[in-house]
């Protein structure tokens, strides 16, 4: 009887509470707002539209020139920034000394949205150990080292917040070739559906950003284990990503929509929300698309293989014919 009297039944409100969620950050005007991998590409576009929204940016990337071409130019757009520092997110060091500077000239921040991130396409045989580690190192642990050196801070003054983690399609999908960056999109989107649950009570609401194709650099730069980009095929396949590509404006357009709703799931195209619905809904119709899909990209290799052995012949076919002269 007593542990009964003792055990209260939730009220209305509490209930309510479950199924009502508040939405944090519904302005970015005048908001503290810190952005990793600012440089370029969706980190870059997020800036800008963070700034031309009315927020106060604290901005970092590892490209120092990079970095302090576009703090320029969102001075130069009368937007507002606060601090900037280069840096490797990857070194936990680095970005705790870095946190230690903002707090002690800026703050706390108000929203904070990890971008910067890295790629490495290969299949297992092809794939080698640095290829794994850089994967986790930045995509995995530097989300991890801004969430713990920038995170207990808004918890502890307890006036709310947002977070922002940024994803891939690859955290969702079985995409060919993705094993390396998907170990680490998958474990960002782990991180982001646990702090989901943990922060609510703290009002800090927390959003996973999963692009599917954006037109950034790193397209252009992914580091495809094995295979020669400058084979036809190969180039033809790049050409075709970018005709489905979204801009990085409105990847960013997408992001700020989300931390201004409160958005758990935030989606750049609709290509990766269909996907994601239709591998939940119909497991082995899925099952089948992705082995379609992997078969395609094996056969590339094989093409990229020959035209590799055909290439490496006609090269010691032309140093033999040097030597007989």
């Amino acid at each position: 009887m007593g542990l009964m009297t003792s055990l209260k039944l939730p009220s209305l409100q509490s209930v309510r509470e479950l199924f009502v969620v508040p939405t944090p950050v519904p302005s970015l005007h005048d908001r503290k707002v810190l952005i990793t991998g600012a440089a370029s590409g969706i980190g870059r576009a997020t800036a800008l539209a963070a700034a031309d929204a009315g927020a106060q940016l604290v901005l970092t990337d590892i490209q120092a020139d990079a970095l302090d071409a576009v703090v320029a130019e969102i001075l130069d757009r009368r937007g507002t920034v606060l601090y900037h520092r280069a840096g490797d997110v990857s070194d936990y060091e680095w970005v705790a000394a870095f946190a230690r500077g903002v707090d002690a000239e800026v703050g706390v921040m108000d929203v904070v949205m990890n971008v910067a991130g890295v790629s490495a396409w290969g299949t297992v045989e092809r794939l080698e150990h640095r290829h794994w580690k850089k994967m986790v190192d930045v995509n995995l642990m530097g989300p991890i080292h801004i969430i713990e050196s920038f995170v207990p801070q808004m918890v502890r003054r307890g006036t709310g917040g947002h977070l922002v983690n940024v994803s891939s399609a690859a955290g969702l999908l079985a995409l060919p070739w993705h094993a390396a960056y998907s170990a680490s999109k998958f474990g960002i989107r782990g991180v982001s559906e646990v702090l989901r649950f943990d922060l609510r009570r703290h009002n800090i609401g927390v959003s996973l950003v999963c692009p599917g194709g954006v037109a950034t650099p790193l397209v252009e730069t992914v580091d495809i284990v094995g295979l020669d980009r400058g084979n036809t095929a190969i180039q033809r396949e790049i050409a075709g990503f970018h005709k489905i590509a979204v801009t990085p404006e409105k990847a960013a357009s997408a992001i700020l929509r989300g931390v201004t709703r409160n958005k758990f799931m935030v989606y750049t195209s609709f290509d990766i929300r269909f996907g994601y619905w239709w591998a939940r809904k119909f497991a082995l119709p899925y099952e089948v698309v992705m082995r379609i899909a992997n078969n395609r990209f094996d056969y590339l290799a094989r093409l990229s293989d020959l035209a590799s052995a055909a290439g490496a012949a006609d090269r010691t076919g032309t140093e033999a014919s040097r030597r007989a002269e």
